[in-house]
């Protein structure tokens, strides 16, 4: 009996070393449709990491979608209004299909922004 335990364990622990993650890649591209090249990740890579970024805002927007293996998780959701950046991460092979949650241009965050500029020049009297 525990000879045989012993045996699944071993064909167990082997089996899970052959089957590696997998994860898609690209590297700054314009839309997801780009980013499905799948690649083998390295044995210390547990993770598919999907980073999104933005710039600009309305017909000026611009974005950008990064896919990779990677040995941790950044966890990053900032939003600047006019700039941002969002990952997400899993753990399943070729589970980075979609994109991270996309970063929207806040609009709120740019009237902050304009508005603390122009008190900032109204005080220093420009």
């Amino acid at each position: 009996m525990k000879a045989s335990l012993l045996v699944l364990l071993v064909i167990a622990l082997c089996t899970e070393s052959a089957f590696s993650l997998s994860c898609f890649t690209c590297k700054d591209a314009t839309s997801n449709i780009h980013c499905l090249s799948p690649t083998k990740c390295d044995d210390h890579e547990n993770y598919c990491l999907t980073t999104y970024s933005t710039r600009g805002f309305g017909d000026g927007r611009q974005q950008s979608i990064t896919k990779k293996c990677a040995a941790f998780c950044p966890t990053i959701d900032v939003n600047l209004g006019i700039a941002g950046v969002a990952t997400s991460c899993c753990q399943t092979s070729l589970c980075n299909i979609s994109g991270a949650s996309s970063v929207k241009t806040s609009y709120t965050m740019i009237a902050v922004g304009v508005l603390a500029s122009l008190a900032c020049i109204l005080r220093l009297g420009f």
